[in-house]
């Protein structure tokens, strides 16, 4: 049992999750990093070896849409560090597609991966925060604020936890717990990646949809070329994580905050739909 401060992070195999855990236990945090598959762990603890906080980072198992994996891995951390000062909800899943040509069993498991694993993960540690007058931050995405093109059911996913996180943070105030949604833009990391999209084939199917898919394909091509690397995207989530009564909102870099702003002050919507329909010509 450990007087430290403990922090839980979700999603650490790869990306912001690794990024995240290296820089909490740098801050001197114990981090309780964790993944779906604990067979990944190499690339966060040769991370972790090389910023020389190996021995703040403990890797356990949870899978965020597996409820008994959740229950699991608090009553282990709870049991062996004493406490939970802070959940960062990080993990989550890429989903490119339009509606006509999805099957709904995509859309429901985007919803559970982006949605239900953050709620399920937030219910479960919320009598723990309770206890250490902690918080919540999740990480969210531009795509939370702005609605973008086929990235309709993870948008979905990532508006909605927006709202649960907005309605939870007064409620959440009252016993003393923070919440906050971090909001990265374009980030250089195997998130991108792991979606496993094969462009030709997703092209060569999507039949009337081609030519905006083909257009929005190259723009974000290209505007992740000039992406945060995930140690960048993980300093706003420490600070947000360390500092005294972080913002309800925190974007990863200027741009991401240009690009946030731009939905927050349209208030018909029309400065958004310009925009989105400019990346689909």
């Amino acid at each position: 049992m450990t007087s430290k401060k403990t922090v839980l992070i979700t999603g650490t195999s790869s990306g912001i999750g690794l990024a995240t855990a290296v820089v909490a236990a740098r801050a001197g945090w114990t981090v309780v990093a964790t993944m779906r598959d604990t067979g990944k762990a190499a690339a966060l603890l040769e991370a972790a070896a090389e910023h020389a906080v190996t021995d703040r980072i403990q890797v356990k198992r949870l899978d965020v849409v597996d409820g008994e994996s959740i229950a699991t891995c608090l009553d282990e951390v709870i049991a062996e560090h004493g406490r939970l000062d802070a959940l960062v909800n990080n993990a989550g899943a890429a989903q490119v597609g339009t509606i006509e040509q999805m099957g709904l069993d995509d859309v429901r498991a985007t919803m559970e991966v982006n949605f239900f694993g953050v709620v399920a993960t937030t219910r479960a540690a919320l009598p723990h925060l309770r206890a250490s007058r902690g918080r919540v931050i999740t990480v969210t995405s531009v795509g939370g604020a702005v609605g973008q093109p086929f990235n309709e059911a993870y948008c979905a996913a990532k508006f909605a936890v927006e709202g649960f996180m907005q309605s939870l943070d007064p409620v959440a105030d009252t016993v003393g717990v923070d919440v906050v949604v971090v909001e990265p833009g374009a980030v250089a990391s195997e998130f991108v990646a792991n979606v496993g999209l094969d462009v030709p084939a997703l092209l060569a199917a999507a039949g009337p949809y081609a030519p905006a898919l083909q257009a929005y394909v190259a723009r974000t091509q290209k505007s992740f070329g000039n992406a945060q690397t995930p140690f960048e995207a993980a300093a706003p989530i420490v600070e947000a994580l360390t500092g005294d009564r972080p913002p309800f909102r925190v974007q990863t870099s200027a741009w991401a905050r240009e690009f946030v702003g731009t939905t927050l002050t349209d208030l018909d919507g029309s400065e958004v739909r310009a925009l989105t329909r400019s990346w689909l010509r």
